[in-house]
């Protein structure tokens, strides 16, 4: 449909709650769901959440093929989750590197479960219910963060570990050539 504008950190709706879908199965959201695809796919990223194009709703899309922006990942699959929820299997986590659509060019080491549960419904009202581990586990909780109001930035443990992209992961010179 339409790749829309990505708010960036410091936009107030992105520290804010999300509400709850109440309507499936409706054109509008339809919409909003190709909006959101036609986005994320456009910035090559792995999910989006309904508040990063301004949408204060409780709508994640996530999906990972081959995507340059994280070129050593396993797939995760293309899914739309309204109105998700988390369960944590077990009290492991591992710190990797994140980034995000609203916090662009940065980078930052962020510790997350390594195994949840998850569930939420899809356009159509059809309930979704799936295990995830590694990078489709991080994925889902930091898309899930946004619904919350919450920046991956805010889960970093030391700042040392946050930064620009170019500068975090130079190249010396001499493996330039």
């Amino acid at each position: 449909m339409a790749v829309r504008k990505v708010i960036k950190m410091g936009h107030p709706l992105l520290l804010a709650r999300a509400k709850e879908v109440e309507n499936y199965s409706t054109a509008e959201l339809d919409n909003l769901i190709a909006d959101m695809k036609d986005t994320m796919a456009d910035l090559n990223g792995a999910g989006l959440a309904a508040p990063q194009i301004a949408e204060s709703l409780r709508i994640v899309i996530f999906g990972v093929e081959a995507n340059p922006r994280y070129p050593d990942v396993e797939s995760v699959p293309e899914t739309v989750l309204i109105n998700p929820e988390i369960t944590i299997l077990n009290s492991e986590k591992e710190s990797g590197w994140e980034g995000c659509l609203s916090v662009p060019h940065m980078r930052g080491l962020v510790p997350r479960y390594t195994s949840i549960k998850y569930h939420g419904y899809d356009q159509n009202g059809e309930l979704i219910e799936r295990e995830a581990s590694g990078f489709h586990a991080r994925v889902v909780q930091h898309e899930v963060d946004h619904l919350d109001g919450i920046l991956y930035p805010q889960r970093i443990e030391n700042m040392q570990n946050f930064g620009f992209e170019d500068e975090l992961f130079q190249v010396p010179d001499e493996d330039k050539m």
